[in-house]
């Protein structure tokens, strides 16, 4: 299990990038890429960290969060999933072994992320509500206390989605490592491959579920590569 200091720094990394994706500063520390190479290097594995950062950039490139659009966040999930993938004293093979459950966890995680700030855009809504007079008056201290409240409980939401996904991840991932080490090789092939197949599939079916017409676009791209894959 992780030390204590560790899970700490980790929080609190999660914090500052969940704060980063929408609210402040907004100076691209939520980015995958970043957020999970600095969870491995808090970890002691950047490489590991930097490996599965890369793998979900390439998922979050299409995200666009502005407006009301609803859309995964990525900072605290990355942060989870760098810290996943960074197994300390880790060799490359048990580090490529891991990182289809890492990029796995990083996705779910995205999406439960998305969904608690949805419910910190209606939390703010509730707060403006309370100083609505004062808004429309442009009482300039009403306007800092309704920012300064949503950037506080932003803060602490991040911290604690990203404690929360610590909390439950790593342990799944301890216990990865063991049925790894007990199944031996092929067992771990097997594992790997399951998870490769799981996040490989949660990314057709973001690509395209949503255009019309997807399920035939889909049954074509599996039958075209199925013959390519037996013909070469």
């Amino acid at each position: 299990m992780m030390e204590p200091g560790t899970l700490v720094v980790l929080t609190g990394l999660g914090a500052v990038v969940g704060l980063d994706f929408v609210s402040f500063p907004q100076a691209m520390l939520s980015r995958p890429l970043v957020a999970a190479t600095l969870a491995g290097a808090v970890c002691g594995n950047v490489t590991a960290g930097l490996l599965a950062g890369v793998l979900l950039e390439c998922f979050a490139l299409e995200t666009m969060p502005f407006g009301a659009s609803r859309y995964p966040e990525w900072g605290p999930a990355s942060v989870a999933a760098g810290a996943v993938a960074a197994v300390p004293g880790a060799d490359a093979e048990l580090t490529a072994r891991m990182l289809p459950f890492a990029v796995l966890a990083g996705l779910l995680g995205a999406m439960a992320g998305g969904q608690t700030l949805v419910w910190l855009r209606q939390f703010n809504l509730k707060v403006a509500a309370r100083y609505r007079d004062e808004l429309a008056a442009g009482d300039a201290a009403a306007v800092t206390s309704v920012q300064w409240t949503g950037l506080v409980i932003d803060f602490g939401r991040a911290g604690a989605v990203t404690a929360l996904f610590l909390v439950v991840l790593l342990p799944l991932r301890d216990a990865l490592l063991d049925g790894l080490n007990v199944g031996g090789h092929a067992a771990s092939l097997t594992v790997v491959g399951v998870l490769a197949v799981g996040v490989g599939a949660g990314a057709i079916w973001k690509v395209v579920h949503s255009a019309r017409g997807y399920e035939w676009y889909l049954a074509a791209g599996v039958a075209l590569g199925s013959a390519a894959a037996v013909l070469l």
